[in-house]
């Protein structure tokens, strides 16, 4: 077990942290296969129900700011030709909040950055209960350029996919869908924000989408037990 596992060295490493460090490494090749297996399991899914209503939502479009026209689009109309699976994130920003959730808002600063490469694979959107001039106006203000962000303050999506509890409470649900012989179907929801997390532990149910944590995972004091993101930050 304590044979090397590779030949790269650092400078000043010692023997004992090369031991520890391929002990660690050992729990990454792990973590990997696991990682690989759980994503088989998620492409072996069968298809989910299908939706049961094509949602109409409010869209911002490339409307200007300083105007209040606004336009619909259904459910469907979010698959580009050639491209039937969809992502939609619940954004956490109800027309009751203050202030959008800074968590949900980390996570899409980091996604609007990607769009441009996910656009190339599959369909993406944002949804909010907010009206969706409140919407537009948060997203230029925080530089937001390239998300499909869309409003759910006439319709039951959020409802109906959890990302609104039954009392109004806005979730941050991630939600799949795939279009198959011209009938959308659900296919997978980040389901482990409904499972009571280990001591210690937050949720997780869509650290994959949140590089945030990734990268806080790779420091020596870790994720910090307090911590949380903000809107912003003082100098």
């Amino acid at each position: 077990m304590n044979d090397p596992l590779h030949a790269v060295r650092f400078p000043g490493e010692s023997h004992a942290y090369r031991i520890a460090r391929d002990r660690l490494l050992r729990a990454e090749m792990e973590l990997r296969r696991q990682t690989e297996a759980t994503a088989a399991l998620r492409r072996a899914l069968p298809l989910g129900g299908p939706v049961p209503v094509d949602y109409y939502f409010d869209d911002e479009g490339d409307t200007p700011i300083d105007t209040d026209i606004e336009r619909k689009t259904r459910l469907s109309d979010l698959f580009a030709d050639g491209k039937d699976t969809l992502v939609i994130y619940s954004f956490m920003f109800g027309p009751a909040m203050s202030a959008p959730c800074p968590s949900c808002s980390s996570i899409l600063d980091a996604l609007d950055g990607e769009m441009p490469h996910l656009q190339q694979r599959v369909n993406v959107a944002v949804v909010a209960k907010s009206p969706i001039p409140r919407i537009r106006h948060f997203a230029r203000e925080r530089g937001w350029r390239h998300l499909r962000l869309l409003s759910s303050e006439h319709n039951t999506y959020n409802t109906d996919y959890h990302g609104e509890t039954a009392e109004g409470r806005q979730m941050p649900a991630l939600n799949v869908f795939l279009r198959r012989d011209g009938q959308v179907h659900h296919t997978w929801c980040s389901e482990l924000m409904f499972v009571a997390p280990e001591p210690g532990q937050d949720p997780r149910h869509v650290d994959p989408i949140w590089p945030l944590w990734n990268l806080l995972d790779c420091l020596p004091e870790g994720r910090g037990a307090d911590w949380r993101p903000s809107l912003t930050y003082g100098k």
